[in-house]
């Protein structure tokens, strides 16, 4: 695991390439604190990385990595979980390898493949390969997005790194905030890709690549999120679904340190310890959060399940004061605002205080197989949208009625009235945060940036791919596969543990896994209280198959309402949209310290 940048096509001198180089890699340190490197900048071309040793825990990992040649080069963010296997089939073909790494494997498969190279890999990854004979340079990011690659195009000037202000740091253009991208935010309280807060710098779409060749961008997809509607018997369902978990938790122990789980006390993180157990990988540590609040702490189901299962398990028990004292720290961890990923900051502290350098999360279950309220609130949304289109009038009044409620939930109903009622609008009123119209009043009168009165902030892509799926169920779990999980849940993991030196690994967003277990009909998938997976794995104990589900919850609802009131009592009285709820009280927090960081960058840049 690594943090990667580089630029290419620049006027700047090699002394300004490498100066710039020295400060991206300060930024990224901490993805990669055992190592880093850079080329040789020349004829306005730099690459560098910083390295976190995960496989080949040699000096031979080193990166960037040079063909024997000298004509590819090379930076790798990620892990390649199927390696050995690409590199036997190298081998076979006359290959010859000086290092253990994957990333040796990848260039090479490179080499022999070329862009197709992507349709072999199975893992999490962002890389880079600029070839010096052809001058050109290739980007490619994992299927699921699990990785993030930001990308920067000014005048055929083109910059890239795996974080965002590592990336401002090369300096290639001007910083200004996109006000479209910040409406987007407050909508749904994460930054929907491809867009960041940041004019023209955008993330490379999950599961697609792109080539820069003189100046110009050509973009492939080469995996797009597709289910299925396999029939067969509900025993057949839950063979499939064992054989892809197993073999993906396999995949997801291949590692030269030790690897251990973040333990809840939900379904998936037992069903990941559950198997590697079954699978023989012994010595496992599991890392909890608890609270003295009852409703919101799973510790002692945790504790229960590490005692059943034989981990070393460690369990922080987290005062509302240790919370208070760690978020300053988690908002310049910040990558782009999120209004989640302080729990994973604090778990991955955790694990990474206790000597940790890769733990497994149960990240993706909910969103493959129906964990989510949406499975059942999103169809009951959609009820209502029919019965206020069949009266005439009613849907007018309904908006008339609710859209100046100070009530967020009726006012996102009444903005959902207006929609054609499909099942991406109905996710967007039970999943949002602010209406549009109030998105724009925070955008213009507290922000001061300038809104298109006609600006749209979807995403076309997803939206066609959510509504490609066979059933609206399978569209419900689009949604929260390529909205909520893609733009919130897979980008906090990565950029909240690796802020610890932590590689976070998520076995449930996994290609194969996906591909497989995806195939079976909704009616199997998404069966009411993910009955497939407790179907495929009868090792996950009662007291956990009995529980309803919770989720990692922190008590936010009561820290930012007593304890930590004074943190946020200027957001909550400046805001000319009363926050009302806790959660768009943190969502404006973190936007307002963000922009705040960026324009302070901005101007250092300037």
């Amino acid at each position: 695991m690594c943090g990667i940048a580089g630029i290419v096509g620049s006027p700047e001198s090699a002394d300004t390439l490498q100066e710039l180089a020295s400060r991206a890699i300060l930024g990224l340190r901490h993805r990669g604190p055992d190592d880093s490197g850079m080329t040789t900048p020349s004829t306005g071309v730099m690459l560098c990385q910083t390295r976190l040793a995960i496989l080949d825990l040699s000096p031979l990992g080193h990166q960037p990595m040079i063909s024997d040649d000298g004509r590819f080069q090379i930076v790798f963010n990620g892990e390649i979980y199927n390696f050995r296997e690409l590199r036997t089939r190298l081998e076979a073909e006359g290959c010859r390898f000086r290092t253990g790494s994957d990333t040796e494997v990848l260039l090479q498969l490179y080499l022999r493949r070329g862009a197709e190279c992507v349709d072999l890999l199975e893992g999490m990854f962002a890389f880079a390969v600029w070839d010096t004979r052809d001058q050109t340079l290739f980007l490619a990011r994992d299927p699921l997005g699990i990785k993030p690659l930001y990308v920067w195009n000014v005048n055929g000037c083109l910059a890239f790194a795996s974080e965002l202000s590592p990336l401002l740091s090369l300096r290639i253009g001007p910083v200004e905030i996109d006000s479209e991208a910040v409406v987007g935010f407050l909508r749904f309280g994460s930054v929907q890709e491809p867009k960041t807060l940041i004019q023209n710098i955008t993330m490379l779409p999950a599961g697609s690549s792109l080539r820069w060749s003189q100046g110009s961008l050509t973009r492939k997809t080469h995996w797009q999120l597709q289910f299925g509607d396999m029939d067969c018997s509900p025993e057949d369902a839950a063979k499939i679904a064992r054989t892809a978990l197993e073999e993906s938790i396999n995949r997801h122990f291949v590692s030269d340190v030790p690897v251990g789980i973040f333990l809840s006390g939900g379904l998936d993180s037992t069903a990941m310890l559950a198997l590697a157990k079954h699978l023989g990988h012994q010595d496992i540590r599991t890392f909890c959060i608890s609270f003295d609040q009852a409703s919101m702490s799973e510790g002692t189901l945790a504790q229960s399940t590490a005692d059943h299962f034989g981990t070393h398990h460690t369990d922080w028990r987290m005062t509302s004061a240790d919370g208070q004292s760690l978020i300053s720290g988690y908002l310049d961890a910040m990558d782009q605002p999120s209004n989640d990923g302080f729990n994973t900051y604090c778990v991955a502290k955790l694990a990474h205080d206790q000597g940790m350098k890769v733990v497994l999360s149960g990240v993706g279950g909910d969103e493959l197989l129906s964990g989510y309220p949406s499975f059942q609130k999103i169809p009951k949304l959609q009820k209502i949208h029919q019965v206020a289109r069949c009266i005439p009038g009613m849907r007018s009044l309904s908006h008339k009625a609710f859209a100046k409620t100070s009530n967020p939930k009726l006012a996102r109903l009444a903005e959902f009235l207006t929609t054609p009622g499909d099942v991406p609008d109905a996710w967007a009123a039970m999943r949002g945060f602010f209406t549009d119209r109030e998105a724009r009043i925070l955008a213009t009168q507290w922000l001061g940036l300038r809104v298109d009165q006609d600006l749209n902030h979807g995403d076309s892509d997803s939206r066609d791919a959510i509504m490609r799926q066979p059933t609206p169920a399978d569209q419900i779990s689009a949604c929260e596969t390529l909205g909520y999980m893609k733009n919130q849940l897979l980008r906090d993991s990565d950029v909240m543990s690796m802020r610890w030196g932590l590689e976070l690994r998520v076995p449930f967003v996994d290609r194969a896994l996906i591909d497989r277990v995806g195939q079976l009909s909704a009616k199997h998938r998404l069966r009411y209280g993910k009955q497939l997976l407790l179907d495929a794995i009868p090792e996950i104990p009662d007291w956990i198959r009995d529980q309803p589900k919770r989720g990692f919850r922190f008590p936010f609802e009561e820290w930012v309402r007593n304890q930590w009131a004074d943190t946020f009592a200027d957001v909550a009285s400046s805001s000319p949209v009363p926050p009302v709820t806790w959660y768009r009280t943190w969502c404006l927090y973190v936007l307002k310290h963000f922009i705040e960081r960026i324009r302070v960058m901005a101007g250092h840049n300037n």
